[in-house]
């Protein structure tokens, strides 16, 4: 059965959304099995289409998830290797696992997230982070490495070159309204605000098209890469994915023959207009 058996978190289901919960004691030290557990999830999450959202939060009162296991770490190499022998680490390969999966993922930040945990959260497609609970920090430098599971990459996108500097380089704890400031979160909310909120917004993208959350990301990702003449063409091909798996070309014939496009009422009203359209296959 798929969603069973983790070792590192919990996982149910309900209304396509994946509510993913750390539990691993006593920090959510972010190990082999933690990674082994989130390939396996990704195997069952690639090839599931019930599933729209994926959220990940934890149990723990303190901590998202925390840094990488010190105990791998301390078996990387002390010899330098050269460019043509390099090979990506298991945590840069299941990050990206995590980053490229169908699903939209929400990561809901109430604790420490330093080191990997940070970089997990980066993996993920959005962040929200509590006030007087979330607490960021890449350590790395410090430690004589640097990030290494997609932080300095990712962080460079998100935020920049300079503000990424400013962390990496910096390793000082930050909070949730300094990770809204730069960029890493999305939003910053109080600890009483940021579950109703990440539910409302987990509940509402969970109502439209797989295939086209899927095209979304796919064509949002490609252009932070692509220079604009490629990115416009991913964006076509995307398109022309979603209209062959979705029922985007009968809502459109809807909207033109009732003439809803035209109404004024709701133009002023699509917010509330788009959920009942999901109706129309």
């Amino acid at each position: 059965m798929p969603y069973q058996d983790f070792q590192t978190f919990r996982v149910s289901i309900e209304q396509a959304i994946a509510w993913v919960t750390f539990d691993f004691p006593p920090v959510n030290i972010q190990g082999l099995p933690m990674l082994a557990d989130l390939n396996r999830l990704a195997d069952d999450l690639e090839q599931d289409p019930t599933v729209k959202v994926v959220v990940f939060e934890s149990a723990h009162p303190e901590i998202f998830v925390a840094h990488a296991d010190t105990n791998f770490l301390k078996e990387m190499s002390t010899e330098a290797v050269s460019r043509e022998n390099v090979v990506l680490l298991d945590l840069q390969k299941t990050l990206e696992r995590v980053s490229r999966l169908p699903q939209a993922t929400i990561a809901k930040i109430e604790g420490f997230a330093r080191g990997g945990g940070h970089e997990f959260a980066l993996a993920c497609d959005m962040r929200f982070a509590a006030r007087g609970k979330a607490r960021f920090m890449q350590m790395e430098v410090g430690m004589g490495i640097l990030p290494c599971g997609g932080g300095a990459s990712r962080m460079a996108r998100q935020v920049g070159l300079g503000r990424a500097l400013e962390i990496i380089l910096g390793a000082e704890d930050f909070d949730a309204d300094q990770a809204a400031a730069y960029g890493t979160v999305n939003k910053a909310l109080d600890a009483d605000e940021i579950g109703p909120h990440v539910e409302a917004l987990a509940r509402r993208i969970a109502l439209w098209p797989a295939a086209s959350i899927a095209a979304c990301k796919r064509a949002v990702y490609a252009s932070i890469d692509l220079p604009i003449d490629a990115a416009l063409q991913e964006e076509a091909y995307q398109l022309y994915q979603a209209t062959s798996q979705t029922p985007a070309i009968q809502r459109f014939q809807y909207a033109d023959d009732n003439g809803a496009q035209f109404d004024m009422n709701n133009q002023r009203d699509w917010h509330n207009l788009l959920p009942g359209l999901q109706e129309i296959q």
